[in-house]
Order: C-alpha cells, then structure tokens, then sequence
C-alpha cells in the first residue's frame, strides 16, 4: 500500500531552506566585509576634510601677518564644513579660521596614528552615537612637518557613513540574491531532482514491490547521490528476488504438504507388510529387513516433520548416549555404497566414540553431507578416485565430526550463500536445503558446523558437537545410585 506524505512547503523544503541559507550567509560575509570597509571609509572622508582644509591654510599662511576679515573666515568654515581651522608646526602654531562662539571638544581624532581596530571602534561609535558631536581631526600635512588641525560637527560624517551603509546594503542584497541563486539552480539541478528522482521511486517500489518497472534505473555517476541510487538499484533488485523465493517457498510448502498426506498413507501401507518380512525364514530377507524397517521408519518420520524447517523449527533434539560408528555405517547402506560402487566410503571413527546426541537428527545431518558428496562425485566423470571419509575425534566433551571428499569442490556462489536455503545449492537444480536443516540441527544441539579449507581437492564439513551438561541434581542422583 502506498503511503501519501504531504509534501513539503518551499521553505520546508531542502530547496527553500538552502536559498535562504545561502542568502543569510552572504549577508553575513558581506557584513564581516561592511564593517572595515565603513571604518576605511570614514578615514577616507575625514582625510578629504583636512586635505582641503590644509590648502585653504597653506594659502592663508602665505600671507604673514595677515588676520582672516570675519566675512572670509566664515566662508572658508562653511566651504570646509568645519569649525576651526588651525595650522601647526614644530615651533609654531597658527589659527587661520575659527567661529565667534566657544567650541566645547567631545572626542578627538589622531589620523596619523590611528590602527586599524581604533579605526572599525571610531566607525561603530560614530554610526551608533553620533550626529550632535563636535569632534577635533587632526594629521600631517603630506609630507612635511606641518599638521593641520580642524574642529568640526560629525553630523555629516554620519549622514555620508549611513549613505554609504545603505549602498552597501542594497548591493550585498542583489549580490546575495544573485549568488543564492546560481547556487540553488545548480544544487537543484545536481542534488535535489536526484533525490526527489530516487523518493518517487522508493514510493512506486514500496506500493509495487513485485513490479520489475518499479526498480529505479540508476545513473552511471560516481558522486554520492549516485552510488546511492545504484545502492537502492541493487537493494530494491533484490529485495524483488527474496520476495518470489518467498513465493515460491510457500507453494512449495503448500504443495508439500497435500504431497506429504498421501506419502505418510503410501509408507504405512508400506511399513505394515514390510514387518511380514520378519515371518520369512530367507537368510538374504532376514538380513536385509532390519535395514529396510529403519529406512521405512525414518521415511515415515520425515514425513511428519517435513514442514519443519518452512514452518515453525525443528523439534528440541532427544539426546542421549549412542555410539557413532554403527550411525555412520547405517548412512553408508541407506545411501547404497557397497563393495562393488564406484564410491569408496571409509568410516573413520572408533567403536568406543559416544555423542550425546539426538541420533535421528544426526543421522540427517551425516546423511544429507553424504548424499551431497555422492551428487558430486557422481557427476565429475574426469575424477580419477572417488572417496568420501567420515572421521570422528573426541576431544574432552566435544566430538568432531569431518565428513572428506575428493569431489571437484563447492562453487563459489554455494560457499557464497552457504547454508542458506534455495542458495546454498552446489548443484544446479539444487535447493540448498539439506546444508541449511543441517545447521539448524547442529545449531539445537550447541555445536557448529563449517566448511574447512583444505589443501586437495574436494569438499571437508566439520561437525562439533558438545556433551550435554549434567546438573547437580542428576549428577548427584546417579552418586546416589
């Protein structure tokens, strides 16, 4: 069923958000570059006021001795924009231009030592608290030893620092805008259409799981976005093939089970005349009937517990001393290699080896590993010896088990997916579902089982299967006893 997810507003949205994060963050640069610029400006502009305050002085300097009339001096104030004008030398000092009524100094400005956070902190101050301030200016004269020293209101320094501010302004605004929006095309075109690209397709996918055109078809890129495309690519193929599997293992378990009802008829017909069997005095019948029994005994059993791995578990293994040899023997005459087969079967265990086991269970596990080495020596005709080995070891209160062949070994894809059902397969046709019973098996009775490298040719499982611990109270009754 698919799921309906609003979709997100602009600025809910990775789009909106990164256009207005990159707008924010222009405009935080372009502050970070506002402020020294503005202090850079304000030296400048306070530079051209004394610069031009300096001529008007140099020229009234040339005159000796000569006092400004009042009319003058108050137009060269008013052309200057200041206050009062004075001239300074080493020796000397002179006042070319100053108005009638006192002038009160509320903060003074050295332009020939003033550092570059003096400046940024007289350029805060000025835009922040000036505007009715009289302030004294003062600097050399290019490059003589002359000063000029002016006094003046900075109402129109603040006025030009705020104009100036406002330019500033605007022009980091179109500036943001136009960076934000190159930035967002291209981050759009290259992330976001990828990424809204593989959620339309996870939403068509988790709708259709089994349609093989929901799959996305992914790019060949090597960025992020597409290696996470091809990933999905890959995951939502395969996700495709558990699903028929799954399928495909609940019709088998379907028609299994109606199989597994007239079978379990068919074997206790089966078994009720095999027991006449006993009745016959043949030498060649009674030797074989036992083993027939057991076989037919174990078919019945198998039947009632065929839907065992496909539906719930294995039953909790019965346990109990046996001997191995004799169960390794009847796997070797239920899988039909006698004297005259081509395949060699050596039983490698000691009489006296015991497992603590469930000897039925077992008795599949060895079995179902013979069986799949016979397939496989069967179907090499270029193997020159055909040889299964089953040895056994105790070591303490583990037995281990190894099951050798001399078979052509297992593929790469069945060591890939080993004990895996319906992948594990060493052959084709295969199912893979006797390695996967088989751990499971071996798993309930708290050993392992593994497939060992080894340096011929042909297949080696390893089977460990530890001896059941023995509680106080049991130990203690047998004391007893």
């Amino acid at each position: 069923m698919k799921t309906d997810i609003a979709e997100p507003g602009f600025f809910r949205g990775l789009s909106g958000r990164l256009l207005l994060l990159t707008v924010i963050f222009v405009m935080v640069a372009e502050v970070m570059i506002f402020v020294p610029s503005v202090a850079t400006m304000r030296l400048r502009w306070l530079n051209d006021r004394l610069n031009t305050a300096a001529a008007a002085a140099v020229t009234v300097d040339g005159l000796d001795n000569v006092e400004l009339p009042r009319a003058v001096q108050d137009e060269t104030l008013m052309a200057t924009g200041t206050r009062t004008i004075a001239l300074r030398r080493q020796d000397a000092s002179r006042l070319i231009a100053t108005v009638e009524d006192p002038v009160d100094i509320d903060a003074q400005y050295d332009m020939a030592n003033t550092g570059s956070l003096d400046a940024i902190r007289d350029a805060l101050d000025t835009l922040i608290f000036g505007g009715n301030r009289t302030i004294r200016v003062y600097g050399p004269i290019g490059e003589s030893d002359q000063t000029i020293d002016v006094v003046m209101k900075d109402r129109s320094l603040r006025k030009a620092m705020l104009t100036y501010a406002r330019n500033v302004f605007i022009l980091s605004f179109f500036i943001s805008l136009i960076t934000a929006t190159l930035i967002f095309v291209s981050v759009n075109r290259l992330t976001i259409v990828p990424l809204r690209r593989i959620i339309s397709s996870m939403q068509d996918f988790a709708a259709h799981p089994a349609d093989p055109d929901r799959v996305l078809v992914p790019t060949d890129g090597r960025d992020e976005i597409s290696i996470a495309g091809q990933h999905l690519s890959a995951m939502q193929t395969q996700l495709q093939r558990t699903l028929r599997e799954q399928k495909n293992l609940a019709d088998l378990g379907l028609a299994v089970s109606k199989i597994n009802h007239d079978m379990r008829n068919i074997l206790s017909s089966a078994q009720l005349i095999s027991d006449r069997l006993n009745d016959v005095d043949d030498p060649v019948v009674k030797r074989f009937a036992p083993k027939l029994l057991r076989t037919i005994d174990r078919a019945v059993g198998y039947t009632s517990d065929v839907l065992a791995y496909g539906g719930t578990k294995e039953a909790p293994p019965n346990r109990r001393k046996l001997a191995l040899q004799p169960l390794v023997a009847d796997v070797s005459d239920m899988l039909g290699l006698d004297a005259q087969s081509e395949i060699v079967f050596a039983i490698e265990v000691e009489e006296t080896i015991e497992i603590d086991a469930d000897g039925e269970q077992i008795f599949r596990v060895i079995h179902n590993l013979c069986r799949n080495a016979v397939q496989a020596l069967s179907a090499d005709e270029t193997l020159t010896q055909r040889k299964i080995t089953v040895s056994a070891l105790r070591m303490g209160s583990v037995v281990s088990i190894s099951i050798d062949d001399t078979g052509p070994g297992m593929p790469q894809k069945a060591r890939e997916n080993l004990f895996t059902a319906f992948r594990g397969s060493a052959r084709s046709g295969g199912t893979g579902l006797g390695l996967a019973i088989a751990r499971e098996i071996v798993l309930a009775h708290g050993g392992t089982i593994a497939l060992v490298e080894k340096p011929t040719a042909g297949t080696l499982f390893r089977i460990e299967l530890p001896d059941q611990p023995v509680s106080l109270d049991t130990f203690r009754n047998r004391a007893r006893n």
